[in-house]
């Protein structure tokens, strides 16, 4: 190869690279990493909106999941999704936006909001929600990102339903006819799916039942609650003496036997929930939490699926918030999933500034609801 296409072919590849390693210098040092319980810094605000404000208008590197009906489907990222085309993913955009507004809310004078404002604005238009809304009803769309991809969509509504603020009700009203869609793609899922989806990563039902659930009760749709509720409890009130030595696998991002905890602390009262999580995870009662109690290293976050166990010491560690919330302030097995969900939220932080984009275009998410006690306050 000629040395001035070489040249060429590497001027390329550093303009590639050079975005996705830069947010590592505009990162957080191990020391300057947040704590659970403590207010975020600025600084720390900024440097987690960066990693979304950096990923959302990135169209590639990109991982559409569209099914192809036809050469008319062969599509740029953009042209099917308008408002969610960035980070690599949809639903990675869709929380990303997510995180934003949480960021806004939580932390409105924080030094990028008008940054934040900007993007927010630019993405969540009536047109550009009006163009997923087509892509949703094409007819081969039916199951696309179902259900992980509709919760973080029901939970960015919810977030902005709940605040205060002219911006964001604009931004509300614009994104409720993809609400609609998604809500009825809800109820009319629920009743077919014969049994709960138990697995490590996206498709897991018991995450995102738990967040259409807060959204149910949030917006008050009393028959998607009801709903929920219904199937919850036929999915997961029978279960005992959960395996926890079989978690982690390699690439998971969820424990789903947690997921399945948090979600059932929704739905039960408290004492009918400590009842049922007495016999799920009986370990417990003695200090025998299996693997679940321990946190997990990440061996290559620059490989897509190990990265993985990054968000699984992220979400386990919310997990253990939520169920600590509605157990008895005496009970032992709260000190000990509090304790491990430090250590948890510890390692996981870690790894949120890899300067990877594997990670860093979705693993800020996952530490802002973790950091913000999202479902547990």
């Amino acid at each position: 190869m000629p040395a001035r296409t070489l040249c060429l072919v590497g001027f390329l590849f550093a303009e590639l690279t050079m975005g996705f390693s830069s947010a590592q210098d505009k990162g957080l040092s191990d020391t300057q990493l947040p704590r659970l319980g403590d207010r975020m810094t600025d600084a720390q605000v900024a440097a987690f909106a960066r990693l979304a404000l950096k990923g959302i208008p990135t169209e590639y590197p990109n991982k559409p999941s569209n099914v192809m009906a036809g050469v008319e489907s062969v599509q740029s990222p953009r042209e099917m999704h308008p408002a969610f085309f960035g980070c690599f993913d949809w639903h990675s955009s869709v929380h990303g936006h997510w995180m934003l507004v949480r960021l806004l809310k939580e932390y409105p004078d924080n030094s990028l909001q008008q940054e934040i404002r900007k993007q927010l604005a630019e993405s969540l238009t009536a047109e550009n929600i009006e163009g997923e809304v087509a892509y949703f009803e094409e007819k081969q769309n039916k199951s696309f990102e179902r259900m992980y991809g509709w919760a973080w969509l029901l939970r960015l509504v919810l977030e902005l339903e709940q605040w205060d603020d002219a911006q964001g009700k604009q931004w509300r009203e614009n994104l409720r006819p993809l609400e609609n869609v998604i809500v009825q793609r809800t109820m009319d899922y629920l009743p077919l799916l014969s049994f709960p989806i138990r697995t490590g990563v996206h498709p897991d039902s018991g995450f995102a039942l738990g967040q259409t659930l807060d959204y149910a009760r949030g917006v008050g749709n009393r028959d998607l609650e009801s709903l929920i509720i219904r199937r919850s409890r036929e999915f997961y009130l029978a279960d005992t003496d959960y395996p926890a030595r079989y978690e982690p696998s390699g690439q998971d991002f969820f424990s789903s036997g947690l997921n399945e905890a948090d979600l059932m602390r929704r739905v039960l009262p408290k004492e009918e929930f400590q009842q049922w999580f007495d016999r799920f995870l009986p370990g417990l009662k003695t200090g025998d939490g299996g693997n679940l109690l321990v946190p997990v290293e990440v061996s290559d976050v620059t490989d897509g699926k190990i990265v993985h166990l990054a968000g699984l010491d992220l979400s386990r560690a919310w997990c253990f918030q939520g169920i600590a919330s509605v157990l008895p302030p005496g009970d032992a097995r709260r000190a000990l999933i509090l304790d491990s969900a430090n250590q948890h939220a510890d390692m996981g932080f870690r790894y949120v500034f890899s300067g990877s984009y594997e990670g860093e275009h979705w693993l800020a998410t996952f530490a802002i609801y973790l950091i913000t006690q999202v479902g547990a306050e």
